[in-house]
């Protein structure tokens, strides 16, 4: 499974955790999405995941995402 890390340092409530995976269970290949508030990070997990499809669905749910600096861009996990 692949998996992609972004910052999206714009979010803030739980509405803001609902719009981001949301849009994103629209993407191909995503599997799970988690959200994590207080780091204001996104972990995407799935198979063929598409970046810019990604960071499409987050720019959809109103958020700019950038690659998070502690985590490669895509890795892959068991």
């Amino acid at each position: 499974m692949e998996e992609l890390r972004f910052r999206v340092p714009g979010m803030s409530c739980s509405h803001c955790e609902h719009a981001i995976s949301t849009e994103l269970a629209k993407v191909a290949g995503v599997a799970a999405v988690d959200v994590e508030l207080d780091a204001k990070s996104v972990r995407v997990r799935g198979e063929g995941m598409d970046d810019a499809a990604v960071r499409a669905a987050i720019a959809e749910a109103g958020y700019e995402a950038t690659v998070s600096a502690s985590v490669a861009n895509r890795t892959k996990t068991c």
